[in-house]
């Protein structure tokens, strides 16, 4: 298949589908397509475009279509909006483009019936002035000005957190280099000659931290193990724990590794890092990373979190990353968007549950930290406030300045960098 729009439509309604995540769904498609690299910025740019802006593409469907969006086939829906989102957003694409790839769209799907509507649908909306209709009410015009549901803006504005619906995150991958592995001249000339030196740039925010565009993984720096893709903020959850070569490091809820693997770079391949996850087969993520890296100081194991295992040692730094609701991150994973808040009312209780359980490993003078990638207070201060509560053992730590700036803050995104939430304690006895 080598129709980029064809791809980004064939992906938007598996996604919109199986509520997959839309970063695991990309990458499956593209990498067994045969686009070249323009054709697949195009279906990058729609997939994701088309996830982000649904509910406001929709709103302007229903404005123009005389059958209701629940009721239009899902190739369909999903081709009205990749017209939409283009004539709307792409000012690379002319209109008439825009329309015409999409009434052939609705041809190669087999439904020549619908191409009619199609057209009429984008045609309108071009000789309509391209408009975009608010409602009065704050919190509907919110919900479509930024495709968010109502109850995630309630939500959102509850925590004081409307700043992550604006944040976009497109320039490029964050990436550390393996300092283990390679120079910072090797790490640049070996980028530079397969992408461009225009597509490498340092990152001011950590040592070792760059941001990459393009074809990453299918790059000789990429095999030979001197970089691996992590986000900017959670690098900064690893400069927060601060571990060196003389400590004895678990890291919980590890997979597929990128914490882990920074930390054991941290502590020049030295030390020990113990790295758990529930799932073998996301273990076995964490193990082929840390070979590719060349990282012997990972020992990487299946395990409940939220269970004892009386075999494991104490440790002097702990990192307790919990599976959180990701609110933080909409940027780089839309479809979080629009999940019900009612299916994240668990998480608090799990997230301390796991915290509670890695005390059991942690040494007098220990020290751990607990983070997330959401802002809603429930999984964050909150949890925290009751570790405190019950562990009169522990002690609040002030972070490090590496962007964080109190001992428990919720960084909203700022400039290209995800959000995220770290708090650190040390066991006093």
């Amino acid at each position: 298949m080598n129709d980029p729009r064809y791809l980004a439509v064939k992906l938007l309604s598996k996604t919109f589908r199986s509520g997959s995540y839309s970063n695991i769904q990309l990458s499956a498609g593209l990498d067994s397509s045969d686009l070249d690299d323009r054709g697949k910025k195009l279906c990058a740019a729609l997939y994701y475009g088309v996830i982000e802006r649904r509910i406001t593409l929709d709103h302007i469907i229903s404005g123009l279509s005389s059958r209701p969006v629940n009721k239009l086939d899902d190739e369909i829906i999903n081709i009205l909006r990749c017209g939409i989102y283009q004539i709307m957003y792409m000012d690379s694409v002319p209109d008439n483009a825009a329309v015409n790839e999409s009434v052939n769209l609705a041809k190669q799907f087999g439904k020549t019936s619908a191409a009619g509507m199609v057209n009429a649908v984008l045609r309108n909306f071009i000789r309509n002035g391209k408009q975009l209709t608010l409602p009065e009410y704050a919190i509907k015009r919110t919900s479509i000005e930024y495709s968010a549901p109502e109850e995630l803006v309630r939500e959102l504005m509850k925590n004081d957190a409307l700043e992550v619906l604006t944040c976009r995150n497109r320039e490029g991958a964050f990436v550390r280099r393996n300092s283990l592995r390679c120079t910072e001249a090797e790490f640049v000339d070996s980028l530079s000659e397969k992408l461009g030196s225009s597509n490498i740039r340092r990152s001011d925010e950590l040592p070792d931290c760059w941001i990459v565009s393009g074809d990453l993984i299918h790059t000789d720096a990429f095999e030979k193990g001197w970089f691996h893709v992590q986000s900017a903020a959670s690098q900064y959850i690893c400069a927060a724990l601060a571990p060196t070569e003389n400590d004895r490091v678990l890291d919980i809820c590890a997979a597929p590794g990128g914490k882990t693997f920074t930390m054991a770079e941290m502590m020049n391949g030295k030390g020990e890092i113990f790295a758990s996850d529930l799932h073998e087969k996301r273990v076995k993520l964490i193990r082929e990373g840390a070979e590719r890296l060349g990282l012997s100081n990972v020992r990487a194991f299946a395990g409940d979190a939220r269970r004892f295992e009386p075999s494991l040692p104490q440790f002097t730094k702990i990192l307790c990353d919990v599976p959180c609701s990701g609110l933080a991150v909409i940027s780089v994973k839309p479809e979080i968007k629009y999940k019900k808040i009612s299916d994240f009312d668990g998480l608090p209780e799990i997230q301390y549950n796991i915290a509670h359980n890695a005390l059991n490993y942690l040494a007098v003078g220990g020290e751990l930290v607990y983070s997330t990638c959401t802002i809603r207070r429930e999984e964050n201060e909150k949890v925290c406030e009751r570790l405190l509560h019950a562990h009169p053992e522990l002690e609040p730590v002030e972070l490090p300045e590496t962007g964080i700036a109190s001992d428990r803050r919720t960084e909203l995104p700022y400039r290209s960098v995800n959000g995220f939430f770290a708090a650190k304690f040390r066991r006093r006895v």
